[in-house]
């Protein structure tokens, strides 16, 4: 997808439209497509504003924000809990990396724990 126009040739697109220059004309001043004419005085026209769209670019995340607002809390008041256990209370269908990724993106952290086994000395 191509990078949208600047504001500033939007503003002078819409200048030029509304004192009757050809879209011809605007698009040889401008160096723009007849088509970036054409689009860009349809929606001034039909929402009054210039503005480009947003981009919507990327893949949508699996597990919504509010959700991700409860695993938070959840994390708060348990902070022992695991990966798969907040999958599996929420029932979350990703898996404990894509949540572990999500997670830092939040801010949090994780910190292993290293368990080692007590080492009793029996005399012999």
């Amino acid at each position: 997808m191509a990078k949208p126009i600047s504001n500033d040739k939007r503003e002078a697109i819409i200048k030029h439209k509304e004192a009757g220059e050809s879209e011809s004309n605007i698009c040889k001043w401008l160096f723009i497509h007849p088509r970036t004419v054409q689009r860009v005085w349809k929606k001034y026209k039909e929402t009054g504003s210039y503005e480009p769209n947003p981009l919507n670019n990327g893949r949508k995340p699996m597990v919504s924000k509010g959700t991700m607002d409860k695993i938070v809390l959840k994390i708060q008041e348990e902070p022992d809990m695991t990966l798969q256990e907040l999958i599996d209370e929420f029932d979350l269908g990703i898996s404990q990396a894509a949540l572990c990724k999500r997670l830092v993106k939040l801010g949090l952290s994780f910190k292993k724990r290293h368990f080692t086994q007590m080492v009793k000395s029996e005399k012999m």
